[in-house]
């Protein structure tokens, strides 16, 4: 019959029977994360259960998750708890355990932790599962003479729609055709019902009577086969733009993807975080002109993990009435208290805007976090902590977890701050790059840039090979993470008095005690070489009062708990706070060292406490620091703009799971775009307080065209590493000229791409229309840079086409300066440009002659410069032609 995919007879299934979590090693001090571990429900599908086992006992468990939708139907005298939260039966009546095979199971998926177990005193230790804070649903199938298919499939159905994360089955039989086999057809759905996916709408329609849920819930009825629509969406973005994020099968997400009025259709994207003396560096200091009045105005919105509100970064001391332009709200759940400095929060994940993480509160404080005099980690870096607007207001956006920020959450939170009326927004979150139309954050930074919000993103930490940036839509600035000339020096000095400078952080002072040294390669009897020589878990059992020498960054932790004293580890980048003394070295200090713990009869040694000492080298891009060209647009180039992003101190949060005990972690030290991405938020703003009127690619240009030129001496990417070189405040609050870029512009641009001239109008709001009269190549957006890709084989030259705009005075005249290589014969026209007032525009064409491209097959990138200067101002533009071959 019509409809009817498979008929077959009911089959029996037979239970599958046949130190092991240790084993697997996943023991008592592997890594968890009890606030997600909560949330998760295992479905089991089996025997049933014995609910009164301790395995299965709820205390330290807190209430049943609210996304459970299950019941507890157990039959006569069966009761749940937190810990066993649902249950089902399809056979006999009950799902109590009469066989012990669902018990079992169970407890060794999900059970709570139980000590002290053995078999009257055989194997005795502790008995848990894999999640012992997770949930557990169970579906009773099985009876004694089997468990029949037909209640196999009733359990997959019941359980999927009850909301279970996992599912486990034992239970197996004869192979059967996947139409025909109620495992392999129950498991199919369950997989599919999990895929959450966005389904982006463009702009609101301007109707007043228009209902972003109600039309959202009418689509959904359109599509969805088998669900409610009440268990399907989950989330609705309408405030600044038009759409919903909502679980779909890939049938039904093909049925949405091509009604009207939909531009794209994508799965949610798990984007990670990319993890004092910086502003100073930068020349923004206590010196620096500010204007008060207008800088207590801005509001940054910051998306990211939460924030600690306790921290003294946050404190609202000097700070006057939240603006009356504000919008949000304070909803950052249980405990969470906002001021007149933290004014909005809300959630997307979790149950609190609260950072349990420190990465939110890092970079929070770090864009506009108080002035905090006499901040330090232990005594070190001793200084004043400041975010770039000190008297600025911040509201906060989590939309982070441990396991990572789902780009659903990251687009409703983009919908929020801008209904919510913030200036700037700073993300430090990224992943893999995606187009245009299927980028939560390229998405909701194109409505920010609608609305007059500057976005400024973090390029990403996967350097320093080419091509791998993040974050590179042309409206969003684009952050990479440079060095400040503060360097820390950690020494360590061996048995015969040798110095070897080493790098990290040591807040440890073992006042030059000498200790005895062990090598991980032969300080384990318990692992293989490769194991102990890499320090694995559960390898350093030899280490006792040492200090432990290991091929490659370990858990610093693991060092402590084993008895070391301290650790010496093979170069690594990014510093996390750490319980033990620890020192870094680079590869020939590290060879050399290890040769003399490996020869010497009696090798000791000592970590020195960190001493700071001025990088004259400073600023240069770090290694991790994500590089150009840029994968998604040729012709722009990415990153824009490079800011201090390594050894940041800033506000920590004491929840976070790197926190030490008994240590203080009200401010410590991090790297990465993540740190780099907030500083030149922090510019954004402040730049702002000088031009509250000034748009998000003005302030753009601002700070590309005044950065303090960078050179390939360090970065030997050049501009694929820097940028337009390190941003520099002060400059960035008179530039001059600036190069403007409208909604139009960018429309324009998308119209010249593969991209349907029906999506950009939904894009755009309905009122825009593509026209072969008003296409705009990348090459020629208005960009601060002038960037192209020049193709193999090509016999043309090279042109660029921009407008500056007189932001400075009346009657200036700008001459033209090139810088870089000669070689490219670059061609200026007109080369000087004359302004008879503040607003006026002027154009001109950057022309590089096919004669100054052939040398591209030997260098693969080649760059200069064109500085207009008026005296006064010097507005510098990077000119940067690489071949597909680079």
């Amino acid at each position: 019959m019509d409809g009817v995919v498979s008929v077959f007879p009911n089959t029996v299934y037979k239970l599958l029977t046949t130190r092991s979590y240790e084993f697997m090693g996943l023991g008592d001090k592997s890594k968890r994360v009890p606030n997600i571990e909560t949330d998760i429900i295992v479905g089991v599908i089996d025997h049933g259960i014995w609910p009164e086992s301790k395995s299965f006992s709820d205390e330290g468990i807190g209430p049943i998750p609210k996304k459970w939708k299950g019941v507890c139907a157990g039959g006569t005298n069966f009761t749940c708890n937190t810990k066993v939260i649902g249950a089902r039966y399809y056979v006999q009546d009950s799902a109590r355990d009469n066989d012990s095979h669902g018990s079992h199971t169970a407890s060794t998926a999900a059970g709570n932790i139980v000590e002290g177990v053995s078999m009257n005193g055989l194997a005795k230790g502790t008995a848990r599962g894999g999640v012992p804070l997770g949930r557990i649903a169970i579906y009773r199938v099985c009876e004694p003479v089997g468990c029949n298919g037909a209640s196999v499939l009733a359990a997959f159905d019941d359980a999927i729609a009850d909301g279970v994360d996992v599912i486990t089955i034992s239970l197996g039989g004869v192979v059967l055709d996947l139409y025909v086999d109620p495992i392999a057809i129950g498991s199919f759905h369950a997989m599919t019902r999990g895929i959450v996916y966005i389904a982006y709408m463009g702009a609101l329609p301007e109707k007043a009577s228009y209902s972003p849920m109600s039309h959202h819930q009418n689509i959904l009825q359109e599509v969805i086969e088998l669900s409610s629509v009440e268990d399907c969406l989950v989330r609705s973005y309408g405030r600044s733009f038009n759409g919903f994020a909502a679980k779909l099968t890939e049938s039904e997400r093909d049925k949405l993807a091509g009604m009207e009025g939909v531009v794209s259709v994508f799965p949610d994207t798990l984007y990670k975080p990319l993890t004092t003396r910086s502003y100073e560096f930068m020349g923004l200091g206590d010196k620096s002109k500010r204007v008060p009045n207008i800088e207590t105005d801005i509001i940054v919105g910051v998306i990211d993990h939460g924030i600690w509100p306790e921290s003294k970064s946050f404190s609202d001391e000097g700070i006057g009435p939240i603006p009356k332009k504000w919008k949000g709200v304070c909803a950052g759940g249980t405990n969470f208290t906002c001021n007149t400095k933290v004014i909005g929060a809300r959630y997307y994940v979790q149950d609190s805007a609260r950072d349990n993480d420190s990465h939110g509160s890092h970079t929070a404080s770090t864009a506009a976090g108080n002035i905090v005099e006499v901040v330090s980690m232990n005594g070190l870096s001793k200084g004043t902590a400041r975010g770039g607007v000190p008297l600025g207001r911040i509201a906060i956006y989590r939309v982070c977890e441990p396991v990572g920020c789902n780009g659903a959450s990251v687009l409703a939170a983009f919908d929020d701050a801008i209904a919510d009326g913030v200036d700037v927004i700073t993300i430090s979150l990224g992943g893999v790059v995606l187009d245009l139309y299927v980028d939560p954050i390229a998405i909701g930074s194109f409505h920010a840039m609608t609305r007059g919000i500057v976005t400024t993103a973090a390029f990403g930490n996967a350097g320093p090979n080419l091509q791998t940036g993040q974050n590179v839509a042309p409206w969003i600035i684009s952050v990479a993470a440079g060095y400040t000339d503060r360097k820390f020096v950690t020494t360590v000095v061996n048995g015969d008095a040798k110095a070897f400078p080493g790098k990290w952080i040591n807040e440890f002072d073992l006042e030059g005690q000498m200790y005895p040294l062990a090598y991980g390669k032969t300080a384990s009897n318990s692992c293989t070489e490769e194991q102990a020589r890499l320090c694995a878990s559960g390898c350093l059992n030899t280490v006792q009062g040492k200090i432990v020498v290991c091929d490659t960054l370990n858990n610093v932790t693991e060092s402590r708990e084993a008895g070391a004293v301290g650790t010496i580890l093979y170069d690594f980048h990014i510093p996390a706070p750490d319980p033990i003394p620890l020192a870094v070295l680079d590869y020939s200090n590290f060879n050399a060292f290890t040769s003399y713990v490996l020869t010497s009869p009696d090798p000791r040694g000592t970590i020195l406490r960190s001493k700071t000492v001025k990088d004259n080298d400073a600023p240069f891009v770090a290694s991790f620091s994500s590089r150009g060209p840029n994968t998604l647009f040729s012709d722009i180039m990415k990153p824009d703009i490079t800011a201090p992003g390594v050894n940041i101190l800033a506000a920590y949060s004491p929840m976070s799971p790197t926190a030490v005990p008994g240590q203080s972690m009200d401010y410590y030290f991090m790297s990465g775009t993540s740190m780099a991405c907030p500083h030149v938020g922090g510019v954004a703003a402040y730049i702002k307080t000088f031009h509250p009127d000034w748009s998000p690619s003005a302030v753009k240009s601002a700070i590309m065209t005044t950065a303090w030129p960078m050179n390939a001496s360090k970065n030997a990417e050049a501009e694929f590493a820097y940028g337009s070189g390190h941003v520099n405040p002060t400059a960035a609050v008179h530039p001059g000229l600036v190069y403007e870029i409208s909604k139009e512009d960018y429309l324009n641009m998308l119209c010249s791409l593969d991209y349907s001239a029906d999506g950009i109008s939904i894009l755009a709001g309905g009122d825009f229309t593509c026209s072969e009269e008003s296409k705009v190549t990348v090459r020629d957006l208005n960009y601060p840079s002038m960037t192209a890709l020049y193709p193999s084989g090509s016999t043309e030259g090279v042109i660029f086409t921009r407008t500056v705009t007189n932001v400075g005075k009346d009657g200036s005249t700008y001459k033209a300066k090139l810088s870089g290589d000669p070689k490219l014969n670059i061609i200026v026209d007109p080369e000087t440009l004359s302004f008879d007032s503040s607003g006026e525009k002027k154009s001109f064409n950057v022309t590089i002659p096919y004669n100054g491209l052939g040398h591209l097959d030997s260098y693969g990138h080649m760059s200069a410069s064109l500085v207009w200067s008026d005296g006064s101002h010097n507005v510098r533009s990077p000119i940067v032609v690489y071949s597909i071959t680079l």
